[in-house]
């Protein structure tokens, strides 16, 4: 074989741009690459944990809510029913009060027909001239 038929070393040489990286390089990206999983992971952790107390007080406020919403129609309902019972008391009061008046206005009256026509006040004698008229 010829020298010139062989190959040289410069043609098994790679061009600078697809030289493949060093072990050295290669455990430095490594281990950047584990230094930033490790990161990811503290985050991941962190969020999750974030996410974990945040669905635990919305649950807690929803039963709060819950419960301030059951009073609050308890609530409404007893004062709707202290007011039927207020309008129904004060709606007795004024009825028994107007008919305590028409009962004494009565009595009066029939005391008057009971009397002669002497000893009737002025004014019921009045009453009836007027009215006779």
């Amino acid at each position: 074989m010829e020298a010139t038929e062989r190959d040289s070393t410069q043609d098994w040489l790679l061009p600078a741009e697809a030289v493949p990286p060093t072990v050295g390089e290669l455990e430095d990206r490594i281990e950047e690459a584990v230094t930033i999983a490790h990161a990811s992971e503290a985050a991941v952790m962190t969020v999750g944990a974030a996410a974990l107390e945040a669905a635990n007080q919305a649950n807690r406020a929803a039963e709060i809510a819950e419960r301030a919403s059951t009073v609050a129609l308890d609530a409404q309902k007893s004062v709707a029913q202290s007011a039927a019972r207020a309008q129904e008391e004060s709606d007795d009061r004024s009825l028994r009060g107007f008919t305590e008046r028409a009962d004494r206005v009565v009595a009066r009256l029939r005391a008057l027909e009971r009397l002669p026509a002497r000893s009737r006040p002025a004014s019921a004698a009045a009453g009836r001239r007027r009215s006779a008229r």
